[in-house]
């Protein structure tokens, strides 16, 4: 179960579906539509026999431009939905979706194969602090010892959906679930700080669900340090305005620290007109600048939520107190550690 950055879309695919023969009989694909015409390439290749279909976002949008304004589609959101939605033309058993989307709920119609819908009516509950997050779904308690946000809800459910599926015992403790580097893992930094990291991405629905959880999230001190959400295309701007708006409505927040070319010709000038006068804001280019500021500014005792890439990770790592942390930090391979670098982190 992936959550904090949810999964677009999960393919379940038979084994028998390839030509060599495998021992396994399960074979699992978390799925994404960068562009035009890949739902329909790996769809149509894998051939999944259940999908399970939770998010329509606007990531990677800037490759779906062209369609919108050669008048194929409306809007991006639908251009994107529309690819997603041939996986589900190629799905032979069984479609596992949100129900609370219309842009999932509209792709629907592709597939005749049966459904599992899932509602946000099957949430009775949702608790959120440092120790654990707790969710009361169809007045069952779901428990985890990790920092996750409300609509993680939708993959519970679809996870015991799928199991039941598969006829295999499901677990309602979760014992081997662990979180994934860069969603929403908290560490102790230095003077007594708690640095959550959600720096694996940022898309205007991520932001929301992480704030939404933020918002709940006990602390005398909150710090917001976003950066950039990244290839939009024609949606750039609409999008980080938006993020200005959601930003403003986000309670109990001390200082507001915004990275980036984008935040800064959208989301600043907005924002800034919006908020008490309580509230610090500050806006940065490049994940150097927030480092020199976080050092020179902290006090001791803040809460700071990191989301969004640009590099957000070398942040984190260069304040946590126990150095051996940086090993659950995201993006650790050779080429990550040499593109921080030339940011000087």
């Amino acid at each position: 179960m992936t959550v904090g950055e949810w999964p677009y879309l999960m393919l379940i695919a038979p084994f028998k579906a390839f030509k060599k023969p495998f021992k396994e009989r399960i074979y699992a694909v978390e799925a994404d539509c960068d562009r035009p015409f890949e739902g329909s390439f790996i769809g149509s290749f894998l051939k999944p026999e259940l999908t399970i279909w939770l998010n329509v976002s606007k990531t990677h949008t800037m490759n779906f431009d062209k369609l919108v304004q050669a008048r194929q589609f409306a809007t991006v959101d639908e251009a994107v939905a529309y690819e997603f939605g041939n996986y589900l033309a190629n799905t032979s058993s069984l479609v596992i979706a949100n129900a609370d989307s219309q842009l999932i709920k509209k792709q629907l119609a592709r597939t005749v194969t049966k459904k599992i819908l899932i509602s946000n009516q099957i949430l009775d509950g949702y608790e959120v602090s440092a120790e654990a997050t707790q969710f009361q779904i169809n007045k069952k308690i779901y428990s985890f010892k990790y920092l996750l946000p409300k609509n993680t809800f939708y993959s519970i459910e679809a996870i015991k959906s799928l199991m039941n599926y598969l006829k295999l015992k499901f677990d309602p403790s979760f014992a081997n679930f662990y979180l994934p580097p860069g969603r929403s893992s908290i560490f102790k930094g230095l003077k007594n700080t708690t640095l959550i990291d959600s720096s694996y991405n940022a898309n205007l629905d991520s932001v929301r669900a992480i704030l939404e959880m933020f918002d709940l999230y006990s602390s005398a001190n909150k710090w917001l340090v976003l950066a950039d959400m990244l290839e939009l295309g024609q949606e750039e701007k609409q999008e980080h305005e938006q993020l200005a708006q959601l930003i403003s409505k986000s309670s109990n927040l001390s200082r507001i620290i915004l990275m980036g070319p984008r935040t800064q010709q959208y989301t600043y000038p907005l924002l800034k007109g919006k908020l008490d006068k309580k509230i610090i804001l500050e806006q940065f280019l490049t994940p150097r600048q927030v480092l020199d500021y976080l050092r020179q500014n902290i006090q001791g005792g803040e809460t700071i939520l990191f989301k969004g890439a640009r590099f957000l990770e070398g942040v984190v790592e260069d304040l946590l107190a126990d150095k051996n942390d940086v090993r659950k930090l995201g993006r650790r391979e050779a080429v990550w550690q040499k593109r921080r670098r030339q940011w000087g982190l």
